[in-house]
């Protein structure tokens, strides 16, 4: 049964090499030659505002709805079919929550506004920080990162705050990581000024529990882990892990991207962590991808620093408090480790996960972490019989969010490699899942079906893999050759990549226009 995707094919060109001088689909109004009207004491000086509009496409209305439609047509997204990219928890993003998120009385909201004036929202944001550290067994959380990453940089810039407190940073200049982590740890610890320790996997898919008795040490700031980890594996060392990392008075960091595999079942703050942060973009429900919006909230254990600090005051972003009925936003102090950004965060994406929440309910969380559970494994059961395929690590071992399949046999036997699996999936009209990552994995495909797909998409996505397998058994070079049904063709990288070939949209336009020479 196929129930794939099939995107159109288009040699769409950029919009600025589309129409002609002269058409026009907007007439854009000329800017009064005056000083704006002021508003709160500040105004914007003549001498700043544009003589003329700036250089637009010129194209009519039909001209630019076509365009943009023809380039929808060309894309894949969660309303397309499965997305099965591992950790990014690709799931269905419920289309009430923009009927809410389209409500005037939120869009035209100010991040400046007086807080008298958005109790409302004020009121949303501290039900959401109670929730989320309620289900990450946390005790105070920030809504203010703007993605995992910066929830990351967040997280590690506290754990440098809490040894800068206590007056043993000159020496806590180590960061410990899994070699299975997200690429994000190490690039987070590097910027808060740490020096990165990696510790390698074991057989069964842990972190090897000896390497790090030997890392842990007097040096050690920190651990940043992720559970279950990238290979979709629960730690099963997380008690011991705990206790090693607080016995030299570090703190244990729990990178959020997997929790959709563990929600209602098990906790961070349970497991022993002090900090964690949460993808709303990922774990509840809210759009993502190609470079966001997101948010990325950081949670933390109230455990005592130094002299009456405790480790909510590092925090390094606003938190929303209740004071007699009445909602006001607390900012960081001076023990804080800093401020993130100027406003609370990312609105929009953070009531979409409050919304997620409610309309979910505990039940309903836990009931999403099984279900995808479920999928993950009945995937797993069924790829793993399929010729060309291994499941490597922990190969007795159930996975919670997702797996990690690895095409080794299939290049060893055929020369097609994890990238061509993928591009034959594309010629199937599905979306590739995440490849060559982890690292430690060899022709990865790290693959995730959250709750919201069905057996039989699951049925179609393994029928295909097992097509293109058979494919590459019977003719080796075809799978070169895919794919064949996309907008666009397999490009060459070690081409594309190069300086050379780049061509910045302004010298297109320059050169469709006429405006100058390009070189």
């Amino acid at each position: 049964m196929e129930t794939g995707y099939r995107q159109a094919r288009y040699e769409e060109p950029i919009i600025y090499e589309l129409g002609a001088p002269g058409r026009r689909g907007f007439i854009v109004p000329r800017p009064e030659k005056r000083v704006v009207e002021k508003v709160g004491g500040i105004g914007i000086p003549s001498a700043m505002l544009r003589e003329e509009p700036p250089e637009w496409p010129m194209l009519s209305e039909v001209e630019v709805a076509r365009h943009y439609i023809r380039l929808t047509e060309m894309s894949y997204g969660v309303d397309n079919g499965p997305m099965p990219l591992g950790s990014c928890t690709m799931k269905y993003n419920p289309k009430f929550m923009l009927r809410v998120l389209g409500d005037e009385r939120l869009r035209m909201l100010h991040p400046l506004q007086d807080e008298e004036t958005v109790q409302g929202i004020l009121e949303i944001l501290y039900r959401l920080q109670e929730w989320l550290a309620r289900i990450t067994g946390m005790d105070a959380c920030t809504l203010q990162p703007a993605a995992g990453a910066h929830g990351e940089l967040a997280g590690v810039l506290t754990i440098r705050r809490y040894h800068e407190l206590r007056g043993q940073l000159d020496r806590k200049k180590e960061m410990i990581i899994p070699d299975s982590a997200h690429g994000t740890n190490p690039a987070s610890s590097a910027m808060a000024g740490f020096r990165v320790v990696e510790i390698p996997s074991d057989e069964r898919g842990n972190m090897d529990i000896g390497a790090l008795r030997a890392a842990v040490g007097d040096e050690t700031a920190g651990l940043m882990l992720t559970n279950p980890n990238t290979l979709g594996l629960f730690e099963e060392n997380i008690l011991e892990i705990a206790d090693l990392v607080h016995g030299v008075d570090g703190l244990l960091y729990y990178d959020g991207a997997n929790l959709n595999g563990i929600m209602g079942y098990a906790r961070p703050g349970d497991m022993g962590f002090d900090i964690a942060h949460v993808n709303i973009h990922k774990t509840f429900s809210s759009p993502h991808g190609g470079g966001g919006p997101g948010a990325g909230p950081v949670c933390v254990k109230d455990r005592p620093v130094s002299d009456g600090v405790r480790l909510p005051d590092l925090l390094p972003g606003p938190v929303v408090v209740r004071r007699g009925g009445v909602y006001t936003v607390r900012w960081p102090g001076g023990e804080a480790a800093g401020l993130l950004r100027q406003t609370l965060g990312n609105i929009a994406q953070l009531v979409w996960g409050y919304l997620y929440i409610f309309m979910m309910g505990s039940r309903g969380l836990r009931l999403a972490a099984e279900t995808a559970v479920l999928n993950t494994n009945y995937f797993m059961e069924r790829i793993r019989r399929v010729r060309g395929y291994s499941i490597p690590y922990g190969r007795d071992r159930w996975r919670k969010h997702e797996v990690v399949v690895s095409a080794k046999p299939l290049k060893r036997e055929t020369g097609a490699t994890a990238e061509d699996v993928a591009k034959g999936l594309l010629d199937h009209g599905f979306y590739a899942p995440t490849i060559y990552f982890p690292l430690i994995v060899e022709e990865a495909l790290m693959t995730e079906f959250t709750e919201s797909e069905t057996r039989e998409n699951i049925d179609a996505y393994v029928e295909a893999m097992e097509r293109i397998a058979g494919e590459a058994y019977r003719d080796p070079g075809e799978p070169k050759r895919w794919p064949r049904n996309t907008s666009i063709a397999r490009i060459d990288h070690a081409y594309a990549s190069h300086p050379r070939t780049m061509t910045p949209t302004w010298r297109v336009y320059r050169r469709r226009v006429g405006g100058g020479k390009t070189k």
